[in-house]
């Protein structure tokens, strides 16, 4: 069985590379990009075809929300994991109203909420 491919969306650098180091760590999972904002996230969900995307709410150009719509509607789209510094109830139901698989509030993001995530996500 391959790995799951994960492309990690998020404009702040030192979250990328907490998030990268995560999956690395995470048997069956692999990062194959990383982008900065919502525009550069869907331009590499499209090149890269991931099966996971790990998607920020808030950031420039694009906001994670309609990023996250618009990787959706692509032909056999990944699935989406969005994440934020605010609490599930902020944006848990609005990020799944977009689309999303699961919502991780970023303070819980850990081995074991990857796998949860990709769990609800794949089934």
């Amino acid at each position: 069985m391959s790995d799951v491919r994960v492309l990690i969306v998020d404009d702040q650098l030192p979250f990328r590379d907490a998030a990268r180091m995560v999956v690395e760590m995470t048997d069956g999972f692999e990062v194959v990009g990383e982008a900065r904002n919502g525009e550069e996230g869907v331009e590499m969900a499209l090149a890269l075809k991931p099966d996971l995307v790990l998607m920020d709410v808030q950031m420039p150009l694009m906001d994670g929300l309609e990023a996250t719509r618009r990787i959706r509607e692509l032909d056999d789209p990944p699935h989406v994991v969005v994440m934020s510094t605010h609490e599930s109830g902020d944006y848990r139901q609005t990020a799944l109203d977009a689309g999303a698989h699961a919502f991780i509030p970023k303070s819980d993001f850990d081995m074991d909420a990857l796998e949860e995530a990709w769990s609800q996500a794949s089934n």
